[in-house]
């Protein structure tokens, strides 16, 4: 595909997707009901943005221009490595020593970035597959909210204990199939 091809692509999903957001915030302005529920999806519910991810993809084709344009070179490229696990509260908590640093398992977008009841510094990950991933206890983050982000890259650092949730759709997983 040539370079003027690819441009042409990009204004015209990027002028696709303004008209959207245009037409969004006009009925959100003219009518309180479509507000309202607008308001209730957003954030009410869990918006999931591997969803909004594959309608755009399905309607638009896949938006990897950056891809093509950026090659990143990555330094690190990690797998979770933990010496013990045991149940604790809704997830696991893992024995990894000190001075960690945690790899993300999976690629996702970064969604939630905070302190969470009983887990600490908190940051969660919605992964490419549906599924909320939860990294708890995690000091010195490396990520930002609503980054997208790869498997094995740098999360962040954990000292003695990490703690690991997954969620889908609301409802807890069993975490034992994720860490093999």
């Amino acid at each position: 595909m040539k370079k003027n091809n690819i441009g042409t692509i990009f204004f015209i999903k990027l002028l696709i997707s303004i008209v959207i957001t245009l037409i969004i915030l006009i009925l959100i302005k003219s009518s309180s009901n479509f507000k309202n529920d607008f308001y209730k999806e957003v954030f009410a519910t869990n918006i999931s943005f591997t969803k909004l991810k594959g309608i755009y993809n399905k309607y638009l084709g896949n938006f990897d221009i950056f891809d093509k344009v950026v090659k990143e070179e990555t330094v690190f490229n990690e797998k979770l490595t933990y010496q013990s696990s045991e149940n604790y509260l809704d997830g696991v908590k893992l024995n990894i020593g000190s001075n960690y640093l945690v790899p993300i398992n999976e690629s996702g977008i970064v969604v939630f970035i905070g302190p969470k009841e009983n887990y600490g510094n908190t940051v969660i990950i919605q992964r490419i597959d549906g599924i909320d991933e939860w990294y708890g206890n995690i000091e010195n983050i490396n990520v930002k909210l609503y980054d997208y982000v790869s498997k094995g890259e740098l999360l962040g650092e954990c000292y003695n204990n990490l703690y690991l949730i997954y969620k889908k759709d609301g409802k807890v997983l069993n975490y034992e199939e994720y860490l093999k």
